[in-house]
């Protein structure tokens, strides 16, 4: 499965380095590309991920993750 979302608060590089990490860091996440141009995350992963386990996961590393 693919889940997009908008993430607000990055403002360099480092952050999209730390909201990466997290987001892999997840049980069942297989990549996870995350753009500061864009402030999207593109997160590959197994069905039992869900969006609220992504959305926590941004959250704990200290961004906001936007419906």
């Amino acid at each position: 499965m693919r889940t997009t979302v908008t993430i607000e608060g990055m403002s360099c590089e480092h952050c999209v380095k730390h909201v990466k990490e997290a987001l892999k860091a997840i049980n069942g996440v297989s990549s996870a590309k995350v753009s500061l141009k864009d402030k999207k995350a593109v997160v590959d992963h197994k069905d039992g991920v869900t969006l609220e386990s992504i959305k926590a996961s941004i959250a704990e590393a200290g961004y906001e993750a936007a419906d």
